[in-house]
């Protein structure tokens, strides 16, 4: 499985709010492995731009704490999964997680 996940992070860990994180962790992961982390700054925080400009990175998978329905239709509407309601983690533990089939979600939805 090839894949491309976007991890909102504040301090280094999961971000509890997707709109307001400092940067993106992106996870290359090749044949169910982790190839590759790198960090990203995001422009400035609109309604509704985060998922265009995630989806021009090539992501496929979302995983995050908090995150409105409109953040989560207009992901899907890019043809990108989206997983909320994780834990606060490092991006390689979430990951790792996500990979072997635990990563525990919670829903967290916000709803502004």
């Amino acid at each position: 499985m090839n894949k491309r996940i976007a991890i909102p992070l504040e301090n280094g860990l999961l971000c509890a709010h997707f709109g307001h994180c400092q940067q993106f962790a992106i996870v290359d992961v090749i044949n169910n492995a982790i190839d590759s982390i790198k960090e990203i700054t995001p422009p400035e925080h609109q309604p509704g731009l985060y998922p265009r400009w995630i989806a021009q990175h090539g992501v496929t998978d979302v995983i995050a704490g908090g995150m409105g329905q409109q953040a989560i239709h207009l992901f899907n509407q890019q043809q990108i999964n989206v997983f909320v309601g994780a834990p606060i983690k490092d991006p390689k533990a979430l990951t790792l997680d996500f990979l072997s089939d635990n990563l525990t979600l919670n829903a967290n939805y916000c709803d502004h």
